[in-house]
């Protein structure tokens, strides 16, 4: 893909979530389109965002399970960032339209008080930056049709890179925890959806152990010049599978004496 294909996926993806029409596989329009690719495409919609007024206010990890690298045929995680109209309160309801196909998933947060960045970040590094970590709900959505109608090609990780990483949101519960104090890999929940449990999972879905996920992440973005800022959130990744929320959908995830979080959507 040349730099002006990146500008019109990225203004594509713009238009479609402001206008809540989804557009086609960008793997499609771009067969030979690849990982680079898919990471300039989501830089410039960060670009965009950012001139248009928006701030960063964190990052997400996503496909840290082996079970999700497999269906994806890749063996890495991905990573989008979080912006400042992405955050919602504990227990919002997320007004209808605001989202195009909104799922949830059961995360643990770390919000770090310390900047965090470099191609050797370590795990003790990770930990002395870490203010807290929290309970989270991450709304996913997608402004990339997940099957073409035609040829039911499903979409590839290259399209939901593109596609922010399919971030839409971030909901932290109200409880917070010193890091070293929890062994994050015990850390489990139940997400239920209007009072019925769907998903179950632990923390060491999420690459053995949370604390990993965001070494990833630190190592990753070095690559491009970034790192992690104090005060931002950083979702480590679900350890449970993608619950869909179609209007009047509660969630509620039980994380035991971790706490618990939740939101709703009208």
């Amino acid at each position: 893909m040349t730099p002006d294909d990146h500008a019109r996926a990225a203004a594509d993806l713009l238009e479609a979530e402001r206008t809540g029409t989804q557009i086609g596989l960008l793997s499609l329009r771009h067969p030979a389109m690849g990982m680079a690719d898919a990471y300039a495409i989501q830089n410039a919609i960060y670009r965009a965002k950012v001139a248009a007024g928006r701030h960063v206010i964190g990052w997400k990890i996503g496909l840290t399970s082996k079970a999700m690298q497999d269906a994806l045929k890749i063996d890495i995680p991905d990573s989008g960032i979080l912006f400042d109209d992405m955050a919602f309160a504990d227990g919002a309801t997320i007004p209808n339209g605001r989202f195009i196909q909104p799922r949830v998933e059961a995360e643990i947060a770390f919000v770090m008080k310390a900047p965090l960045g470099g191609a050797d970040v370590t795990r003790q590094d990770v930990l002395a930056a870490t203010d807290y970590v929290a309970p989270a709900l991450e709304i996913l959505d997608t402004r990339i049709q997940r099957v073409d109608p035609v040829n039911g090609k499903t979409r590839t990780v290259f399209d939901t890179i593109s596609d922010n990483a399919a971030n839409a949101g971030v909901v932290l519960g109200p409880q917070r925890h010193a890091v070293v104090a929890v062994d994050l890999r015990w850390v489990g929940a139940i997400a239920l959806r209007n009072g019925e449990v769907e998903e179950t999972g632990l923390g060491a879905g999420v690459l053995n152990d949370p604390v990993e996920s965001v070494v990833w992440l630190a190592r990753r973005i070095a690559g491009y010049g970034q790192s992690i800022a104090p005060g931002q959130i950083i979702l480590s990744g679900s350890f449970i599978r993608p619950i869909e929320c179609p209007p009047r959908t509660e969630i509620t995830a039980d994380f035991g004496s971790f706490g618990d979080v939740s939101l709703s959507f009208a």
